[in-house]
């Protein structure tokens, strides 16, 4: 793994990640970077990394092991992430109390609101809406915990993915559209296909994450697993001919690469390496993907990781969404104009994680 990457994420590890997590405001992004320490643990074995999850986790779980905020994640898939954290935490410490929140966690799922053609609303406050975030948010989640039950019926989790591959893929690009909305009620949707309008980069690359999450989950357990690879490499010859000739990274907005304003974004980019790295690795992709991907991490390096002694990671946006929101906001109207006046944000989570990700995927590869 390059030095500048392993110095920057170690000090991640110490500094920033255990400083930002609290109860209240336990978020999705501290799952990714909870998953990303972990993988970068079983690695290089330094015990850095456990020192942060743990500390970390404290503002998940009391020391009991009981979820200190369950009000929030009902019926939401972004607090429904949560569920890769504990499964984290219950690898890391064993304790059978985290392992009975896990169940709970599912249980709750079971209740989760769908749409007509079967898919999880995003959120209640998204009724009738898909986004592309969630499936990563939920279904790797969904199969893990299914796994652990004895569960042997993944059709669920194959079915959501077939019906985002119907409604969001749009085959004269190449690429997945941000979210749809089956009820077309919303402002920001087309009102003939309920879709949004934008193709933003990380909404792609949490789908890309998840698709490669869940074969490694269900190859060898569900009989159309296959599914996720034909998806994978469908995405990937989507996506590849829209990167940067001179970062390697993907943009913001990833078919707008010359608009005023679009940017090449760290997050979405290194979700892209992760996803397609993991691919090659687990045979879904040839091999030759992996080399690709491999340009995308040093591209990232080399454009934003600024600094010897303390690197920061820059590039990062810092959040994006469609509709008021739970804080009102009339701007998030799906425009571009809407995603690129999104503030970017250094060492943001999304992108740190995202980043420890492909690095431990490159290094699992063998590059």
């Amino acid at each position: 793994m390059n030095a500048q990457w392993l110095s920057y994420f170690r000090n991640y590890a110490e500094n920033i990640f255990p400083t930002i997590p609290t109860p209240v405001h336990w978020s999705y992004k501290d799952d990714i970077t909870m998953r990303g320490e972990e993988m970068l643990l079983a690695l290089t074995g330094d015990g850095a990394y456990r020192a942060s999850m743990l500390k970390a986790g404290e503002a998940l779980l009391t020391p009991e092991g009981r979820l200190r905020n369950w009000d929030d994640m009902v019926h939401n898939l972004d607090f429904v992430s949560l569920g890769k954290s504990l499964w984290v935490m219950y690898h890391l410490t064993g304790n059978e109390t985290i392992h009975g929140e896990i169940l709970r966690v599912r249980r709750n799922l079971e209740g989760h609101p769908r749409t007509k053609v079967g898919n999880y609303w995003h959120k209640n406050i998204y009724p009738w809406q898909v986004w592309l975030d969630g499936l990563y948010m939920a279904l790797p989640f969904q199969a893990e915990t299914d796994i652990d039950r004895g569960v042997t019926d993944f059709s669920d989790i194959l079915d959501q993915f077939r019906q985002v591959r119907a409604h969001h893929f749009v085959t004269e690009t190449g690429l997945y559209l941000h979210a749809w909305d089956e009820s077309r009620a919303m402002d920001w949707c087309d009102p003939l296909t309920g879709l949004s309008r934008c193709y933003w980069l990380r909404a792609e690359g949490w789908l890309l994450m998840a698709m490669c999450d869940c074969y490694e989950l269900l190859r060898d357990r569900a009989p159309d697993a296959g599914l996720f690879a034909g998806l994978l490499r469908e995405a990937a010859d989507g996506i590849l001919p829209y990167q940067d000739p001179e970062t390697r990274m993907f943009c913001q907005l990833i078919d707008q690469r010359d608009m005023a304003g679009n940017y090449p974004e760290t997050s979405g980019s290194a979700m892209v390496a992760y996803a397609l790295l993991k691919g090659a690795r687990l045979g879904m992709l040839d091999r030759g993907y992996a080399d690709k991907d491999a340009e995308i991490l040093e591209g990232i390096r080399r454009t934003y990781l600024k600094g010897e002694n303390i690197p920061v990671l820059y590039g990062i946006c810092a959040s994006a969404g469609l509709g008021p929101g739970p804080d009102n906001r009339t701007d998030r109207d799906g425009t571009p104009r809407y995603y690129l006046s999104e503030k970017q944000s250094p060492d943001n989570q999304h992108g740190a994680a995202a980043c420890m990700m492909a690095a431990a995927e490159c290094v699992r590869a063998g590059m």
